[in-house]
């Protein structure tokens, strides 16, 4: 997994990052929403709050690769529910 990882393996959907605006999607050049659903469809989570934790869990991971924590998975604490609208 070290190197440039494959990337544009769904059709229509960008997912950018940029360093002081995290995460963000663009679904056939229109913005989206990132969303965690159940096998049953159930929509968990989603917006500005579920792009911030694949964020912060995916930085997490990499910074205890460097460190040579030897970790292999990282873990997010639950998503809590966020008042306003993302």
């Amino acid at each position: 997994m070290i190197g440039t990882q494959p990337e544009g393996a769904i059709d229509g959907v960008v997912i950018s990052a940029v360093s002081h605006e995290g995460l963000s999607v663009m679904v056939n050049g229109r913005p989206a929403r990132l969303a965690i659903i159940t096998e049953d469809g159930q929509i968990v989570a989603q917006g500005a709050a579920v792009a911030k934790e694949a964020e912060s869990v995916a930085l997490n991971n990499y910074r205890n690769f460097l460190k040579g924590k030897g970790f292999l998975r990282s873990w997010s604490k639950p998503i809590t529910s966020d008042p306003s609208p993302a």
